[in-house]
């Protein structure tokens, strides 16, 4: 079953009721704002700018002026100055690929929503200790949903994320296994589509994650 977004933090139900981030890796800082529009435009309203991304803390801060209405957060955190200068930008939640227990406890100290990446039931253990809104799980190619749903037995009340092997076609899969929402990179936003500017071809791809959750969800 799908977690009740009523039983999550309160700062995570936005994040919950969007049920897509998108996981921008842009290759410029532009890109990511006109990736983000796109994908606005077809229905997913949760953008995950990476700091694989040039000049990152620019993109945050432009969507949230120029798209207010979007959830709009930092990803691949690895460093504690990218948390701050990511804060700064207006992030309204941080993600980190992994659990490094020093940057971790940086980031919550922000007071912000913070997700960090396991994988392993130790793993979700050690984060949840460091006091972490959710778990990313990832990369979720690597189990796919049926290890997220085994996951929600020891662990019934902790907003688990799967990113990485999402695509509209399995969203819903994951969504029954126990996600409380999914993190979906190339097969929503490729970074060749962004290269080569087909916006069009990103904002019909969010139209097809955007049905897919809608059907999920009905």
């Amino acid at each position: 079953m799908t977690q009740n977004p009523e039983t999550l933090p309160e700062a995570l139900r936005a994040v919950a009721d969007a049920g897509v981030i998108a996981v921008l890796r842009a290759p410029t800082s532009e890109a990511a704002v006109a990736a983000a529009e796109a994908l606005i435009a077809g229905g997913v309203t949760a953008i995950e700018v990476t700091y694989s991304t040039p000049d990152a803390a620019p993109a945050i801060a432009r969507i949230r002026q120029d798209f207010p209405d979007a959830i709009v957060g930092a990803g691949t955190l690895t460093r504690r100055p990218q948390v701050t200068e990511a804060a700064v930008a207006g992030a309204q939640f941080l993600v980190s690929p992994g659990t490094a227990p020093d940057l971790v406890r940086f980031m919550t100290d922000t007071g912000l929503p913070t997700m960090s990446g396991a994988l392993t039931p130790t793993e979700l253990m050690a984060a949840l200790e460091l006091g972490v809104a959710a778990i990313k799980i990832f990369p979720g190619s690597l189990v796919g949903p049926s290890y997220l749903r085994a996951l929600r037995g020891p662990f019934p009340d902790v907003p688990l994320m799967p990113t990485g092997g999402v695509s509209a076609d399995n969203l819903g899969d994951w969504l029954s296994a126990g996600a409380f929402a999914v993190g979906a990179g190339s097969e929503l936003c490729s970074a060749s589509d962004m290269a080569d500017q087909r916006w069009d071809v990103i904002t019909e791809k969010a139209r097809r994650f955007s049905a897919a959750l809608a059907a999920a969800r009905s």
